[in-house]
């Protein structure tokens, strides 16, 4: 079996949809686990530089549940501090647990606001825990297509990625009319020994792919979810890693693009 050869992105200048479909952007760092992340004093400065942009601060308390084979079940807690930026339905969130830190939004304005607010983030992590290193930095795009979008994806995806959902090469059985749920995952090997997992197809009403990050939505959709992350620990040294992540942003907006046509653009409101 041929090796899988690396992608070879080029530079694509953003395109600024005005009625983004973005549903979804996530950045996350991993790290070696800290315990005293989970105690409020220690927290507290972490809180107190991101304080003006995320003022609402809730704990949350997890419970992870394991079953091993001829094991009883173990159970181990973790606390997850949650800060936002309105108390209800939040815009921006950061998320800070033992061993890892996150930033996701719905209302993504452009690659480079994300970025600067991601640098704060990992600059308030660097500063009052200063951990030992990076074990995992990931970058996520959730694109949600709905009604009348649903409806043009013949026209709006590019042929390669749609398969048996293509109308315009379906068969007389009637394979795209037929379909209620379909999702499609490929794993792409990415420059620098990095990793790109994509998933994307049809879902039904009241369904996500994944209920950790999207809520369902009251209606058939098409999801494209693309998620970019290193494979090596690194220092965990905020100007790198904003780099790195803005080289997974670049590839995965490259990606992005290699996916729609260009009347998906004109469609979510782009002037070309």
């Amino acid at each position: 079996m041929t090796e899988a050869q690396p992608l070879r992105p080029t530079s694509v200048g953003e395109v600024h949809l005005p009625q983004t479909p973005l549903a979804s952007v996530i950045a996350q760092v991993r790290f070696p686990r800290l315990l005293s992340i989970g105690q409020a004093d220690t927290a507290a400065a972490f809180q107190e530089v991101l304080r003006q942009a995320y003022p609402h601060l809730v704990q949350e308390h997890v419970h992870h549940v394991t079953v091993g084979e001829g094991a009883s079940p173990g159970v181990s807690h973790a606390s997850i501090w949650r800060l936002a930026d309105q108390p209800e339905h939040p815009d921006w969130r950061v998320s800070l647990g033992q061993g890892f830190v996150a930033l996701d939004t719905r209302r993504y304005v452009s690659r480079d606001d994300f970025l600067e607010r991601l640098a704060l983030v990992l600059h308030a992590v660097e500063d009052a825990f200063g951990p030992a290193s990076a074990t995992r930095l990931g970058v996520r795009y959730i694109d949600r297509m709905t009604g009348n979008a649903v409806r043009r994806a013949d026209e709006l995806l590019a042929q390669k990625v749609l398969g048996v959902a293509s109308q315009s090469s379906d068969q007389p059985d009637g394979l795209a009319g037929a379909i209620v749920h379909l999702m499609t995952q490929a794993q792409f090997r990415a420059p620098n020994g990095n990793l790109v997992h994509a998933r994307w197809g049809k879902m039904p009403p009241n369904a996500t792919h994944d209920q950790d990050v999207l809520d369902p939505v009251e209606e058939t959709s098409w999801i494209l979810d693309m998620d970019m992350y290193t494979s090596s620990p690194s220092e965990f040294a905020t100007a790198e890693l904003v780099g790195t992540a803005r080289s997974f942003a670049e590839c995965l907006y490259w990606l992005f693009r290699e996916i729609v046509t260009d009347d998906f653009l004109v469609y979510y409101g782009a002037k070309l």
